[in-house]
Parts: C-alpha cells; sequence; structure tokens
C-alpha cells in the first residue's frame, strides 16, 4: 500500500504476479507516479476489498491500462484506481456481471483523454457500483449499454457527470427506481437531449432522479413508459426535469 506513492521518476513498475490478493494489497502503490509508462500485469481473477483502490491515481503519463480479468469482485476493488490519468485513451474491458459495494467507484475520473467506454454487462448491481466512474471524462462520446433493470442505492449516480462530449445517453431499462439511483448521472453533458427511462415505480425515492438532466442542452425530451408515469408530479420538480425539457411517451 502506497509503496511507490509519488515516486515522479519511476517510468517501470515491477511485476505483480500474484493471483491471491489481500485487503488494502496494491492500494495507491504507484500514486503520484507522473512518468509512470508502463503498468504490470494484474492477473488475479478473485479481488479483495480495495486491492487496487487508487492504484495508479495521478499517472498522468499512463496510456494503456492493464488487462482486468476478474469476474469475482469486491467492496471498492476498482475505486479510483485510474482517477486523474489524464493520458489514458482505452479503458480494460471489465467483464464481471456480480458488482459488489462502490467497485468501480470513480474508477475513471478525470480521465480526459478516454474515448471508448468499457462493455458493462452486469445485471447484478450493488450501492454506488458505477458512482462517479466516468465523471469529468471529457473526450468520451459513446455511453456504453447498461442492461441492469434491478438498481441499488445511488449505482449510477454522477456517472457521466461533466462528459461534455457524450452524444447520446445510454437507455434506462429498470422498472423501479431507488434513492439516487440516477442522481447527477448525466449532469454536465451538454449534447444530451433525449433520455429513455422504463421505470413505472419508485419515483417517491429519496431523490433518485435529482440533478440527473442538469446543465444538459436548453431543450429535450424525456421518454417515459406510460402515460401514468408521464403526469407523475415528480417532472413538475426542476432538479428533475429542466425547464425547456417535455416528457412524452413512447
Amino acid at each position: 500500500m502506497s509503496m511507490f506513492a509519488n515516486c515522479t521518476s519511476l517510468v517501470n513498475a515491477p511485476a505483480l504476479p500474484a493471483t491471491t490478493l489481500a485487503n488494502s494489497c496494491y492500494n495507491c502503490m504507484f500514486y503520484g507516479c507522473t512518468n509512470l509508462v508502463n503498468a504490470p500485469a494484474l492477473p488475479a481473477t478473485t479481488l479483495a476489498n480495495s486491492c487496487y483502490q487508487g492504484m495508479f491515481y495521478g499517472c498522468t503519463a499512463l496510456v494503456d491500462a492493464p488487462a482486468l480479468p476478474a469476474t469475482d469482485l469486491a467492496n471498492s476493488c476498482y475505486q479510483d484506481m485510474f482517477n486523474g490519468c489524464t493520458a489514458l485513451v482505452d479503458a480494460p474491458a471489465l467483464p464481471a456481471t456480480d458488482l459488489q459495494e462502490q467497485c468501480y467507484y470513480s474508477m475513471f475520473n478525470g480521465c480526459t483523454s478516454l474515448v471508448k467506454a468499457p462493455d458493462l454487462p452486469a445485471t447484478t448491481l450493488a450501492a454506488c457500483c458505477y458512482q462517479r466512474m466516468f465523471y469529468g471524462c471529457t473526450a468520451l462520446k459513446a455511453a456504453p449499454a447498461l442492461p441492469a433493470t434491478t438498481l441499488a442505492n445511488g449505482c449510477y449516480s454522477y456517472m457521466f457527470n461533466g462528459c461534455t462530449a457524450l452524444e447520446a445517453a445510454p437507455a434506462l431499462p429498470a422498472t423501479t427506481l431507488v434513492a439516487n439511483c440516477y442522481a447527477s448521472m448525466f449532469n454536465g453533458c451538454s449534447k444530451i437531449s433525449s433520455v429513455t427511462i422504463d421505470a413505472t415505480a419508485g419515483f417517491d425515492a429519496t431523490v433518485p432522479l435529482i440533478y440527473w438532466l442538469k446543465n444538459t442542452t436548453s431543450t429535450g425530451t424525456i421518454h417515459v413508459m406510460n402515460a401514468e408515469v408521464q403526469g407523475n408530479t415528480i417532472w413538475d420538480k426542476t432538479n428533475n426535469k429542466p425547464d425547456g425539457w417535455t416528457v412524452v411517451t413512447p
């Protein structure tokens, strides 16, 4: 943990062959290594709590991420892993389908060169699992599909906040909203003008949509499942429906 933190002259990382990890084992290991060009291979398929948390935080010279083959995740395992890696262009594949709390929290936060997001095949979510995942990724043009139909508290909150190049919002097929599930999800996505939401229940949960479309286009359309949801009073709140946006049924 923090073994090489702020070693600003470090260019190459040592080999890390371990396949059995422990809690926080590589936490912030290369934090602030601003000249690190090559990341080591990370072969483990079963992770531990916070094992890779902040591992390459602020590694501004890192262009390529290591492969991440793990399918058995743990709480906060990838949290902040590449936060502030401003040269990172491509994200590694993320094959896990069963997520854990905060597993991808802020994983690519501030990766301003990231142009392509990984596929996110998970259908079982956890609290804050994708929160702030692509926050401030200003070069990201396309969002991954989000196939999960059962949400968790804060699961997508701030996920694409500040993604000013994002051209379209992914469909949101979940039928029941939960607390903060979409809060600030597209805040600052200045090209987003349309979003489709299939939810028919849970609109009374604590602020599930607050600021989700703040600072998007001045006019836009929220496509909802049915007329009953279209007329829900939740749309009367500016924080849930921006002025100039309309709510329609498909």
